[in-house]
């Protein structure tokens, strides 16, 4: 089962309307996942050659922070629209995302 129809089968019991609703939002959380996994493959900390004490963050990981901060919105949206819905218990969406590997 791809990663677009896990998320979609944890919502399966959410109201049609919420479901359109938050339907962009599950294809969203697969592409930042997606960018979150390549951004960890590169350097997110340039070290100047003469001066290891100066160092500034690369485009890549002012990327990654700023994917992440998005990843994170987004949980939390589909969490809360998880909690309204009723799920009781450990939360499937937290069953899948600990599916999710930031290295490929």
């Amino acid at each position: 089962m791809n990663r677009l129809k896990k998320l979609q089968k944890i919502f399966e019991n959410v109201d049609e309307d919420k479901r359109e609703v938050i339907e962009p939002l599950l294809q969203d959380v697969i592409f930042i996942e997606s960018r979150l996994a390549e951004l960890r493959n590169l350097p997110t900390i340039r070290v100047h050659p003469n001066n290891p004490a100066r160092q500034e963050v690369t485009p890549a990981g002012k990327q990654y922070k700023e994917y992440m901060q998005s990843y994170l919105n987004a949980l939390k949206v589909l969490q809360t629209t998880l909690y309204r819905a009723g799920e009781n218990g450990e939360s499937p969406l937290v069953k899948a995302l600990r599916e999710f590997e930031f290295d490929g």
